[in-house]
């Protein structure tokens, strides 16, 4: 929840139009510090949706911790994901580079969420959250999590009671869901194209 004052979801999209500006530049490399940090940002959505994404909270938190402290020895998502090749641990549970698919997943559930926000009608987010989930997480979620996250699904806040937590009105809230959506869309595709142009898939 946010302090009072405090707007997470400008901070959000303003962040990820830094982001974007690097992704769409022919010649910069993205930088671990700055991705990490504005993903960062991007937790206190999970939390604000409560139960039904509390997984996706703890699982994201962590990874994007990971990627933090990677970017104090690692400068570029570049040599991040060289770096893992080199040791031959792409794979491995913890490594960078799957963190990174991880958390690549997490802002893309995000921007489907928001997507179907904005082309909704009404006050409840059950129908756009359920379309976000089923697009980007479900794929790769046994049964238990899957069985978890529908039943979490009818606590969820109403956008309302979202609006409210992130201290934005209706009008605000669209113009800064518009801005991450687009904003975003630059940087997924950056972190996909990291992963196929090594052959690494992103099915994973």
């Amino acid at each position: 929840m946010a302090g009072e004052g405090d707007k997470p979801l400008r901070r959000i999209a303003e962040s990820f139009e830094g982001l974007a500006q690097t992704a769409s530049s022919k010649t910069a490399a993205m930088e671990v510090a700055p991705f990490s940090a504005a993903c960062s940002h991007v937790s206190i959505l999970f939390g604000c949706l409560g139960v039904a994404f509390k997984f996706a909270e703890m699982d994201y938190v962590s990874k994007v911790d990971d990627l933090l402290k990677a970017s104090i020895s690692i400068s570029t998502l570049h040599s991040l994901l060289d770096f893992d090749m080199q040791n031959n641990c792409v794979r491995q549970g913890g490594s960078h580079t799957r963190n990174l698919l991880r958390v690549k997943r997490g802002l893309d559930m995000v921007k489907v969420l928001f997507e179907e926000i904005l082309s909704s009608e009404g006050n409840s987010l059950k129908e756009a959250a359920s379309v976000a989930y089923a697009k980007v997480f479900a794929p790769h979620h046994g049964w238990a999590i899957r069985k978890a996250v529908a039943a979490g699904m009818y606590v969820l806040p109403s956008k309302s009671q979202l609006l409210k937590k992130l201290n934005e009105n209706e009008t605000s809230a669209k113009v800064q869901m518009q801005n991450y959506v687009r904003a975003s869309a630059l940087v997924i595709s950056y972190v996909e194209e990291l992963f196929i142009s090594r052959d690494l898939g992103l099915d994973w």
